[in-house]
């Protein structure tokens, strides 16, 4: 579990680099760049980052789950695809919070 947080504070730290960097360099033609605007691309990595990786936990927990379960009565193949379908739309609202705190 300690690698996990250690991995994602890496690669939150990585990616508010990378946009402080890409802010800067058009800070030479503008002004300094605000610190709303880099909180901002944190705040969309931070929602899109942490929502893929729980998705991924549990679409991995629910298909090692299913396909025990299938292994033993292959007619509950149509049962666990729904839960499969919902882990995965935790990414998906990741991604749509993250848009909205890029538009809004």
């Amino acid at each position: 579990m300690k690698r996990k947080a250690l991995f994602v504070f890496a690669l939150l730290m990585v990616l508010g680099m990378a946009v402080y960097a890409q802010e800067a360099a058009h800070a030479e033609t503008e002004s300094v760049p605000s610190s709303s605007s880099v909180w901002k691309y944190m705040a969309a990595a931070l929602a899109v980052g942490l929502s893929c990786i729980a998705g991924g936990m549990a679409v991995g927990r629910i298909g090692s789950a299913a396909m025990g379960a299938m292994s033993e009565n292959p007619e509950l193949s149509g049962k666990a695809l729904p839960y499969a379908g919902l882990a995965e739309g935790i990414c998906l609202w990741g991604f749509l919070v993250a848009l909205l705190i890029l538009i809004l």
